[in-house]
């Protein structure tokens, strides 16, 4: 089965993206780019688009369920990288998307 991700998003667009802005590029060590970002509070950030109502974020390329990709893939934050596909939360979204569950 070729990875799942690529054909869903919905993590990308159901739950706030947020970590220690030590990962963006503020900092010397850092790889997110840090105008993709908002202050969340003193140490953290959040991925602009995550941190409202309707959550989709601003580095989510394409259309939910049919074709994406993360354009700072390579760049990305340990919260996205850490994420499971198939997981209870990966399914979480994917129901909130009418996609259906996957196993892990």
């Amino acid at each position: 089965m070729s990875n799942p991700c690529i054909t869903c998003g919905a993590c990308c667009a159901y739950f706030r993206v947020s970590f220690y802005w030590g990962q963006t590029t503020a900092h010397p060590e850092g790889t997110v780019p840090e105008e993709l970002t908002e202050l969340i509070n003193h140490h953290y950030v959040a991925m602009r688009g995550t941190h409202q109502l309707n959550k989709r974020c601003i580095a989510l390329a394409g259309e939910i369920g049919q074709n994406v990709g993360c354009t700072i893939y390579e760049q990305r934050s340990i919260p996205c990288r850490e994420f499971e596909a198939g997981d209870e939360r990966c399914n979480q979204a994917r129901k909130h998307w009418g996609l259906p569950s996957l196993t892990s």
